[in-house]
């Protein structure tokens, strides 16, 4: 196959209780030439009546459905191997709450295409919409993952704006554990990092759910980002030879 042949990206979004604002989203992957698959992670019926609306009126849309929620690490690592049973090499993934910038899919897409072996990476620009907690959790979560890659090479590990290549995160998952929940985004770029998976970065906006609708929970997934930093912290501490080797290659 040519390398334009090869490339076969599709969009996995995992979807919980956001029925007023998915729809824009999904329009938004159909507009950029995606496929999209949902992935319902146990959404309340009015949630689950949209998705299978939407599945029945926009081509090239289809829902795949988990019977509880198991959060959305989990939702991504579903939807992860139902894009690569059905042949798809990349995944975009992105948000059903509207806070990403919809408009810049087709750029993540050409950046994919461009170097399909990379893991194209959003790096968010906030607006004041941010609440200023969550800013300053966002910054000391940076500084973690830095200490445990040893690199500034992940600017933002927290972005749920990516286009990942399937095989790589396919090999990962088979063998390795990923957070399932809030913990998902960094461990899983933290991880394709350790392996050795190039990451392309481009700026791009996030503003908070235009749904009013937010499944992060202070305490709880706090609790479990502390959890994810242990877990990083012993994985470097495995690596720490060939990391620090690799900063005199």
């Amino acid at each position: 196959m040519t390398p334009a042949e090869a490339f076969r990206p599709c969009a996995v979004i995992p979807v919980f209780d956001h029925e007023r604002a998915v729809a824009r989203v999904v329009a938004a992957v159909r507009a950029a030439n995606l496929p999209c698959l949902l992935v319902d992670d146990g959404s309340a019926p009015a949630c689950a009546r949209e998705l299978d609306r939407l599945a029945a009126e926009v081509p090239d849309t289809r829902v795949l459905r988990l019977p509880v929620n198991r959060g959305k690490g989990a939702a991504m690592l579903a939807g992860f191997r139902e894009a690569a049973r059905r042949g798809y090499s990349h995944a975009l993934q992105v948000d059903a709450d509207g806070q990403h910038a919809l408009g810049d899919i087709p750029g993540f897409v050409a950046a994919a295409a461009a170097a399909p072996q990379a893991l194209v990476c959003g790096q968010p620009r906030f607006d004041d919409s941010m609440p200023a907690v969550r800013f300053y959790g966002r910054y000391l979560t940076h500084v973690l993952v830095w200490l445990n890659t040893l690199s500034f090479a992940i600017p933002d590990s927290m972005c749920g704006f990516r286009i990942y290549p399937l095989p790589a995160v396919i090999d990962l998952i088979d063998h390795e554990h990923i957070g399932p929940r809030m913990d998902f985004d960094t461990e899983i770029i933290v991880r394709l990092y350790w392996r050795g998976v190039a990451m392309v970065w481009l700026p791009t906006r996030v503003v908070y759910p235009l749904d009013g609708v937010s499944h992060f929970r202070m305490i709880r997934d706090n609790a479990r980002m502390v959890g994810l930093q242990l877990r990083l912290l012993c994985g470097m501490l495995l690596r720490l030879p060939r990391l620090v080797a690799g900063k005199f290659r």
